[in-house]
């Protein structure tokens, strides 16, 4: 059976008052601006207690009340994604999740992702369409990912995640040569103030966000650096550098330039990921090195390709 539609209020204040309704309701309702305007024009949105359009100029005062759609999810199914497994026991394994491919569904991404391959896999505890999924990495971005294989590991997990015990350290490719050999990023994130695609520092509703960096390496246009989140916002290192004037290389939504020859996706890679085990608090420890696409491009650049510590699996 389905499921009925969400109502949802908003009560306009002075962070809304001014906007037009379907750009206020679109950033309420966290959907595109399109979709806000089908709603409207379904007769979906009231403002106080009578139909509006949606270009109506919102007043302090106003309530819109409006029934968002409830997402009818296709069912997960079992398919076969080539996966490379670092570790594995009982509770939870690790990913070195490849490059081009999309973590769990989402729209335009309904089947080829990482969780249909871990479905095929038996995992499929935790969140719904996200089976085992503890944090996420960005398409083009390869390395790491913790998956729980039950139930309380993924709340074990989920929780040590909270609590900032999971440490995700990453490599990546800075255009531009940084100032400092190290130092911290400390720059609320949220969605940027007119592209709601993007992230940015330029938001009305900002999210801790810290970064932590450390240059490994310099070329004539480049720093190679590894980075250490102490919070995992969404795109969060992509977000802070290109913030900072120095974009991840090949980044072609935050980076503002094209791709450098021979690069064919932004250079970042999670290269080591430490956590209490969900079992008993013991620390794992895992490194994953860098595809060869990028260790190549380093070459053609001069640098050396980073020697990662040994990895430490769980006694």
């Amino acid at each position: 059976m389905p499921s009925a539609p969400e109502r949802r209020t908003l009560r306009v204040g002075a962070d809304v008052a001014g906007l037009r309704l379907d750009v206020a309701l679109a950033r309420h309702a966290d959907i595109s601006r399109a979709a806000a305007g089908r709603l409207v024009a379904a007769g979906a949105v009231l403002v106080d207690d009578a139909p509006a359009r949606k270009g109506h100029v919102l007043r302090a005062g106003e309530s819109v009340v409006y029934d968002l759609p409830a997402e009818q999810p296709p069912a997960l199914e079992a398919e076969e994604v080539p996966l490379r497994i670092v570790y594995e026991d009982a509770w939870l394994l690790v990913v070195d999740k490849p490059a081009g491919v999309v973590v769990h569904p989402a729209p335009g991404h309904a089947h080829g992702t990482l969780v249909h391959g871990l479905v095929a896999r038996g995992i499929r505890g935790g969140h719904g369409l996200r089976p085992g999924i503890v944090h996420r990495l960005d398409k083009e971005t390869s390395g790491l990912l913790i998956v729980a294989r039950r139930d309380d590991a993924y709340r074990r997990l989920v929780a040590s995640m909270a609590r900032r015990e999971i440490g995700r350290t990453y490599v990546a490719l800075l255009v531009g040569s940084l100032p400092q050999d190290e130092g911290t990023v400390d720059a609320p994130i949220g969605r940027h103030v007119r592209d709601r695609k993007r992230m940015s520092v330029l938001t009305a509703h900002p999210r801790p966000a810290v970064t932590h960096f450390h240059a490994l390496g310099r070329a004539p246009g480049y720093t190679l650096a590894e980075i250490r989140l102490e919070t995992g916002r969404t795109h969060q290192i992509r977000v802070h550098f290109a913030a900072l004037g120095y974009p991840v290389a090949g980044d072609a939504t935050y980076g503002g330039r094209p791709r450098p020859h021979g690069l064919s996706r932004h250079f970042l890679h999670a290269a080591r990921l430490t956590f209490p085990h969900p079992e008993d608090g013991r620390i794992v420890s895992l490194t994953a090195p860098l595809p060869p696409e990028l260790a190549g491009f380093l070459s053609s650049l001069g640098l050396p390709v980073p020697t990662l510590d040994s990895p430490e699996a769980p006694r």
